[in-house]
């Protein structure tokens, strides 16, 4: 069966997107187009923080655009060799909190040590750090490099219950510039996929008019599923029927979902 991943690429070369992998070892035709695109913001300032972990009680992100910043802002400043040197080690002396899999897999590869990667969403990492920090008060605030577009789920939830974080936007996030395109074409060439994966909230804000429009009267035909619960809430909220929501925000979980519900 065919079907439309709504998401970026993944960045790196180690072989095909782990979504169109999985869904193609269950025997369908999945196609993914890029719903967002990123702009770095703020490196200079963000670099000037991660050189000073003893300003800070740990480090929390939940995007792996947000790990992409770090690095970005230290090979721009010409740092990977001091951070290498002694900074990272600085870093896990503290703690690093992600979530899921795929930000922890980056953030590991920065040399630091990651925290709550089986959390699904912010507002389970959030209950995470609280129960930490019941055991060890936190004084320093957490750094907390985020994107234009964030829920306040996190730092609400840390503030109410008196853990300091400091954040700082380090990504604009805006509609893919090819998106409109991208999704005329797919329709056009392939029709009405058996299913549609959103990945985010802004995924569904960019896409859901134009995917509505493309396919007229067979919308309702259409198995539509969500990469976790945050996601699944956005489309609700727009009167999607939502067929499935991953049980973790990984591609096995997703695949099996979809599977699921397309026999």
């Amino acid at each position: 069966m065919n079907l439309l991943l709504l998401k970026e690429p993944k960045e790196d070369d180690s072989g095909p997107d782990p979504y169109i992998k999985e869904l193609e070892l269950l025997g369908h035709n999945a196609t993914l187009i890029p719903v967002l695109s990123f702009t770095f913001v703020s490196l200079e300032t963000l670099c000037q923080k991660l050189l000073q972990p003893e300003k800070f009680g740990g480090l929390i992100f939940t995007s792996p655009r947000a790990v992409e910043a770090a690095r970005a802002c230290l090979e721009a400043h010409s740092k990977m060799e001091e951070w290498d040197a002694s900074v990272k080690d600085r870093w896990n002396v503290r703690l690093v909190y992600v979530v899921g899999k795929a930000t922890a897999a980056l953030v590991r590869s920065l040399g630091l040590v990651p925290q709550g990667e089986d959390s699904g969403t912010a507002s389970v990492l959030s209950r995470f750090i609280l129960e930490n920090a019941a055991d060890e008060p936190q004084k320093s605030p957490f750094l907390f490099p985020c994107g234009s577009i964030k829920r306040e789920v996190l730092p609400t939830t840390l503030r109410e219950h008196g853990v300091p974080l400091e954040t700082l936007t380090v990504y604009q996030t805006a509609q893919h510039p090819d998106l409109e395109r991208n999704l005329t074409g797919y329709f056009s060439e392939k029709g009405v996929p058996a299913s549609v994966a959103f990945f985010s909230p802004s995924g569904v804000r960019f896409c859901l008019e134009t995917v509505r429009r493309l396919s007229g009267p067979d919308l309702s035909r259409i198995k539509f599923a969500a990469i976790g619960p945050t996601t699944a809430d956005a489309m609700v909220a727009e009167g999607l029927t939502v067929s499935c929501t991953a049980e973790k925000p990984t591609a096995q979980h997703l695949a099996h979902g979809i599977e699921q519900v397309l026999q």
